[in-house]
C-alpha cells in the first residue's frame, strides 16, 4: 500500500455549471465519467480527478493509491476508522476499465477515500 494522493472528487449541485466554472479558472479538459450519469472525468496537468452532480455541499475528496483495497479496507476499521457500505467488487467492466474505491472516515471524523487502480494500470 503506497499512500500517495491518486486522484480527486468534487461533488457539486450542477455538473455543467462546475464544469464551465473550472474550465475557465483552470483550462481543465473533461471527459465522460464511469458513471454514466452526467460525471466526468478531469484531465489536469498534475493528478487526475473527477467531478459529480448532485451532491451540493460536498467538499473535494482525495483517494490515497492502495495495491489491495480489501485489505486497506480492514486497517482502516483496525485503526478505529470508518467505511462507506459500498459494493467494492462493482461491476466487472468498470473495475477493469477505472479500478475500485471506496470512501473512508478516519479515527477522527476526517474523510478520504482509498483507490485501487485496475489490474495492470
Amino acid at each position: 500500500m503506497s499512500g500517495e494522493p491518486a486522484f480527486f472528487e468534487l461533488g457539486v449541485e450542477d455538473v455543467d455549471r462546475a464544469r464551465k466554472f473550472y474550465e475557465g479558472l483552470f483550462g481543465w479538459t473533461f471527459a465522460p465519467g464511469p458513471s454514466g450519469g452526467g460525471g466526468f472525468m478531469i484531465e489536469t496537468a498534475g493528478i487526475p480527478g473527477g467531478i459529480h452532480g448532485g451532491d451540493p455541499g460536498a467538499r473535494p475528496y482525495t483517494f490515497f493509491r492502495v495495491d489491495d483495497i480489501e485489505q486497506a479496507v480492514r486497517k482502516v476499521r483496525e485503526l478505529g476508522g470508518e467505511v462507506d457500505g459500498v459494493d467494492l467488487e462493482g461491476d466487472a467492466e468498470s473495475v477493469a476499465r477505472y479500478g475500485r474505491f471506496t470512501l473512508c472516515r478516519d479515527d477522527q471524523g476526517s474523510e478520504f477515500g482509498l483507490y485501487e487502480p485496475p489490474r495492470g494500470g
